[in-house]
């Protein structure tokens, strides 16, 4: 099922592959199961193509937490459990998960919006991701206040910057606990050079807060949910999926999440990423969840389900939950 929220181009995705010589995509080897674990969220971002919020209540119940953990366990190619949402901080087993992953030596990511770290009840998680080892992708949208909170809201930014502060001086940043911040563009344009915004970000935080991290992300809005509602408000929709049309790019092809990458939804459902389940664009063949399957190997070599907003993750340098991928 494809979603009125994605825009849709003159040209679909799969036809692009072929004028460009490519096969239609399929699935390497998964090494990262990625798990949206609950939609609530403190935040209530622009952006968010997941539409997450402080009203949303769905959540991967504890049996799915169990499921996850034994699909883990019997799936020692898959390096990393990289944990999302919502706040996925806010899920009332996300610590379970965590300790289990790591139990298993698996690498795990918390992305972290950074001002949930200041909520009630989340007074000790620093010290809790610290102490597990987690690396922490934190989202700081720039490294100006006015920008961040015209997609993010007001205190955003203070909140933020105090929480980037904390994890420093936990030993995040520079050393043995990773923390990578992530951008994403404020309006329908696609993000710069990953490398040169990095040297910005880096000159700025430290300059102004005494602020280091490890390295920054780059993320090209998908024109979906939230922020596909916004374009259209603004009259911009069709320019913008014309712009991700146009700066397709062959070369990051190859390095494309979905196909490396499980996503999970907070119903234990089975997608090729994160955007498609946020679209509930269902894999090619019968829908499976975690209860379905055996192992997380299980999808080697399957084809990948794919629509427009796919020209997302190939324009310019293209885009990825890991950054820019060209």
């Amino acid at each position: 099922m494809t979603s009125p929220l994605a825009i849709q181009p003159d040209t679909t995705f799969d036809a692009r592959l072929r004028v460009e010589g490519l096969d239609e995509l399929r699935r390497a080897h998964t090494t990262t199961l990625q798990v949206n674990i609950g939609l609530r969220c403190n935040l209530a971002c622009h952006h968010c193509h997941v539409e997450s919020g402080p009203k949303r209540a769905e959540a991967l119940s504890e049996e799915g937490v169990d499921r996850l953990l034994e699909l883990l366990e019997g799936s020692p190619g898959v390096a990393t459990l990289d944990l999302t949402g919502g706040a996925p901080e806010m899920h009332p087993a996300f610590r379970r998960l965590v300790e289990g992953a790591r139990v298993l030596g698996r690498k795990v990511i918390d992305r972290c919006n950074l001002t949930i770290l200041h909520e009630p009840g989340q007074e000790d998680t620093a010290e809790f991701l610290a102490e597990r080892g987690v690396d922490v992708i934190a989202s700081l949208p720039c490294y100006s206040l006015a920008n961040v909170e015209a997609q993010r809201g007001r205190g955003v930014f203070d909140g933020s910057i105090r929480a980037l502060i904390r994890l420093n001086e936990l030993g995040y940043g520079g050393g043995a606990l990773r923390l990578d911040l992530v951008y994403n563009p404020v309006g329908a344009s696609l993000p710069p050079s990953q490398e040169s915004l990095e040297a910005d970000y880096r000159e700025a935080l430290t300059r102004e807060f005494g602020i280091v991290f490890d390295q920054l992300l780059t993320i090209t809005n998908m024109p979906i949910k939230r922020f596909a509602h916004a374009l259209a408000r603004e009259g911009r929709d069709v320019e913008y999926m014309d712009l991700l049309v146009a700066n397709f790019n062959a070369d990051t092809v190859p390095d494309l999440m979905c196909r490396h990458q499980v996503s999970i939804d907070h119903r234990g459902r089975i997608y090729d990423c994160d955007f498609n389940q946020a679209l509930e664009l269902d894999p090619p063949g019968p829908a499976r969840t975690i209860f379905d399957i055996e192992s997380l190997d299980a999808f080697d070599g399957e084809a990948i389900a794919t629509a427009s907003h796919c020209f997302g993750c190939t324009a310019g340098a293209g885009s990825s939950c890991g950054g820019a991928l060209s």
